[in-house]
């Protein structure tokens, strides 16, 4: 049974940076395809950014594209995703999410998820 842990959600102004981390346990992490997605207050929950299996290339959403930034280290089963510059409209509850297969970009793909971490972006 796969276990994913978020942390490092915060309040913080329009501009700043964080870096939030997720921590797996069970299985063998450096077979996992993982991702984050996020969910706003009335949204559904979308997209953000994904490795490809084998973890040699990353995807992101339009929307983070150069803000963004997904990482990875097996030895601490631990990935992370860097956020700067961060905008009023990337508030959102943050998951990350196991990839058993399928596409990266959809939700439906994903077979365990975190908690979240939640990030509030004031202007």
């Amino acid at each position: 049974q796969v276990q994913l842990v978020e942390s490092g959600g915060g309040v913080v102004q329009a501009g700043d940076s964080l870096r939030l981390s997720c921590v797996a346990s069970g299985g063998t992490f450096s077979t996992y395809a993982m991702g984050w997605f996020r969910q706003a207050p009335g949204k559904e929950r979308e997209f953000v950014a994904a490795f490809s299996w084998g973890g040699f290339t990353a995807y992101y959403a339009d929307s983070v594209k150069g803000r963004f930034t997904i990482s990875r280290d097996n030895a601490k089963n631990t990935i992370y995703l860097q956020v700067n510059s961060l905008k009023p409209e990337d508030t959102a509850v943050y998951y990350c999410a196991v990839r058993p297969g399928g596409s990266y970009y959809s939700a439906r793909s994903y077979g365990y998820w975190g908690q979240g971490t939640r990030v509030t972006v004031s202007s």
